[in-house]
């Protein structure tokens, strides 16, 4: 499968960041995948980005220092409908708390809920 996204990994955590960033270039194909290491980077950007030549995938993980994945998707509400509808966004943790959880899933910019360690197959069903 090649991937006709662009994909903004925004997570803090190398591993994470190698591991994922692997995946979506074997298994998909991905030839841009820009990494961030907080939300506040991630929405700087978005924001300095003018041209989208492909829809946007955000790779969202949830906690984060200065401003993590919920913060995040606060600020995400106030872009132009256009970009919001053409940009997905799925919410990476490890979490086990259900609050959390269901917090995310209630989110209308939240495409879907992943579990880390990222589950690319589950994502490529997902995104297919």
């Amino acid at each position: 499968m090649k991937a006709n996204y662009t994909f903004l990994l925004i997570d803090d955590n190398e591993i994470d960041q190698i591991v994922t960033s692997q995946l979506l270039k074997k298994v998909l194909g991905a030839n841009e995948i820009n990494i961030m290491n907080n939300g506040i980077e991630g929405l700087r950007w978005i924001l300095h980005r003018t041209d989208f030549e492909q829809p946007l995938i955000v790779l969202l993980d949830m906690k984060m220092p200065e401003m993590g994945g919920f913060e995040f998707l606060a600020q995400f509400e106030s872009f132009p409908e256009n970009f919001k509808k053409d940009t997905q966004i799925f919410m990476l943790s490890s979490t086990l708390d259900t609050d959390e959880i269901q917090q995310v899933e209630n989110n209308r910019y939240v495409t879907s809920f992943l579990p880390k360690p990222f589950p690319i197959h589950d994502f490529i069903e997902i995104i297919s």
